[in-house]
């Protein structure tokens, strides 16, 4: 059975930082594009961050110089640095993966950015 799981989520004041960790179980990701998406209350799911297998990067417009995504295929994971963090990324993070037809989701790990 595939599995993701994220990890990292927690409270954090304006300006702090985190780091989501995403691990995969069941199959080999390598050859997946991972992404990291969010959920904010009242909003609809959107894409923060995704890496495709060759390491190509790119970020939602929100997040750019600020958040940064990264894989390690030997450890099947991949992270999510995220710095200078606003009120305005308070969500739900999930991870994905995606081969298509195959797209596989995490249960998402919480991040709040208060003071």
């Amino acid at each position: 059975q595939v599995q993701l799981v994220e990890s990292g989520g927690g409270l954090v004041q304006p300006g702090g930082s985190l780091r989501l960790s995403c691990v995969g179980t069941g199959t080999t990701f390598s050859s997946y594009t991972m992404s990291w998406y969010r959920q904010a209350p009242g909003k609809q799911r959107e894409l923060v961050a995704g890496i495709a297998t060759g390491g190509r990067t790119n970020y939602a417009d929100s997040v750019k110089g600020r958040f940064t995504i990264s894989r390690d295929n030997f450890k099947n994971t991949i992270y999510l640095q995220m710095n200078s963090l606003k009120p305005e990324d308070t969500a739900v993070y999930y991870c994905n993966a995606r081969l298509l037809p195959w797209d596989y989701w995490g249960q998402g790990t919480q991040v709040t950015v208060s003071s």
